[in-house]
């Protein structure tokens, strides 16, 4: 089949489904990733089409507007200015996932285009499914990852999935209104079409393991855990990389991904001071927040693969978005999650409760004397080593692509 996978957002929202395409691609089918222009080298050498769209994350996630989100105190005020940012990107998208879904018999959407995926297969004929990095749909057991997952109990949490939903729907209204006019698809709106097409059991697959979340009892059928994509990287450790970490201990990886900091210098100063306190060499990644250390026992680092790097940590500092939470997890190493917005608090509160890291120890809390204390704990007490191997192990037995090729068999629109 002619598949086309539709993503958007950060690198921790594409990476993945370029393992995906890439072993639907082994399985015999022809994949093309269409997704912003400014990440099409992730799918160098893995077998996958690439279409780009436009709208630059990095740029945006640093304009005011990005950065005003760190102004929001609470998950839901985040989310309304996040929505609100997103509804112009979504519009400016559209016509290009258009011409990418026209050469396709199937379109997976992931969960920040889902609406707007679903309605163009609607609009083009295809058949359509889900493929999602977080759990979206609302359920009485965990509070909504996108407004931090804190659980305020059955109802509140069933709600605030709710809410969630309907700010998603929100985000797409304008691009809606571009396939009826430009593109003449005769479509419901945004909530009219995903009611009909949760009454249909639109069918969605997860991609992360009912070892780290279980699936929810009151989920409706068709709501699915596939298990892990790992991202294909076929890049070796850069040589300076390698040398550092062959000159002594076992390194602390620290990276916030494409998470933006509102005091990046600030920041970078509490982790070297952290580090130093614990007694432990670092490796920072410089992200999207622009961190940074030039010291002999800190090493700053550009993008790097995670895959190869983190097995020969002591220990994982990140910001817990679903990416780097599933790479931590894979490789089998203590952790110390710092969330910063978003999903970020869901993911570092199961890695918590699964024992491979101590504590979180979120953005707006970060000083050196509370992260050294967890790097001293996630380092020092080998029950988080332990547990981090053992769920490692287990992963490892899954295919979470598996899933996805049996799913092609028997596509719903």
């Amino acid at each position: 089949m002619r598949v086309v996978i539709m993503t958007a957002g950060s690198r921790g929202d594409v990476a993945p489904f370029t393992g995906l395409g890439a072993g639907l691609a082994r399985g015999g089918h022809d994949v093309t990733l269409a997704t912003h222009a400014v990440f099409a080298p992730l799918t160098e050498g893995s077998g996958v089409r690439f279409h780009p769209t436009p709208v630059d994350p990095y740029a945006l996630s640093h304009s005011d507007r990005g950065r005003g989100l760190h102004a929001g105190r609470t998950g839901l005020g985040k989310l309304l200015r996040a929505a609100s940012m997103a509804r112009s990107a979504a519009e400016e998208m559209t016509d290009a996932l258009v011409q990418a879904a026209r050469g396709a018999d199937v379109v997976l959407a992931a969960g920040a285009v889902a609406p707007l995926g679903r309605a163009i297969a609607e609009g083009l004929g295809l058949p359509s499914l889900g493929v999602f990095l977080q759990p979206q749909h609302p359920t009485r057991e965990f509070g909504a990852p996108m407004l931090g997952g804190r659980s305020l109990g059955g109802i509140a949490n069933h709600l605030g999935g709710r809410t969630v939903t309907a700010a998603v729907d929100r985000v797409h209204t304008r691009a809606m209104d571009r396939l009826r006019t430009r593109h003449g698809m005769r479509l419901r709106g945004p909530a009219a079409l995903r009611r009909a097409h949760e009454r249909a059991h639109w069918p969605v697959l997860h991609g992360f393991s009912e070892l780290v979340v279980p699936r929810p009892r009151d989920w409706r059928p068709g709501l699915d855990l596939a298990g892990y994509w790992w991202p294909h990287d076929a890049r070796p450790l850069p040589a300076e990389l390698e040398a550092f970490l062959a000159a002594g201990t076992a390194p602390v990886f620290v990276g916030l991904g494409s998470a933006t900091v509102p005091d990046p210098e600030r920041v970078s100063a509490e982790i070297v001071r952290a580090l130093r306190a614990a007694g432990l060499r670092g490796v920072i990644q410089r992200g999207w927040a622009g961190l940074g250390a030039g010291t002999d026992d800190v090493l700053t680092v550009g993008d790097v693969p995670h895959a190869l790097l983190f097995p020969r940590t002591a220990a994982v500092v990140h910001h817990a978005g679903a990416g780097t939470t599933a790479a931590v997890l894979r490789a089998g190493v203590p952790t110390v999650p710092v969330p910063v917005q978003f999903d970020g608090g869901f993911w570092a509160a199961r890695l918590v409760a699964l024992g491979t890291a101590p504590c979180a120890v979120p953005l707006r809390h970060l000083t050196a004397d509370a992260l050294a204390a967890a790097l001293r704990r996630a380092t020092g007490e080998a029950r988080y080593r332990t547990r981090a191997r053992e769920l490692s192990r287990r992963l490892a037995q899954e295919d979470g692509v598996a899933a996805v090729l049996t799913a092609l068999d028997r596509p719903a629109a």
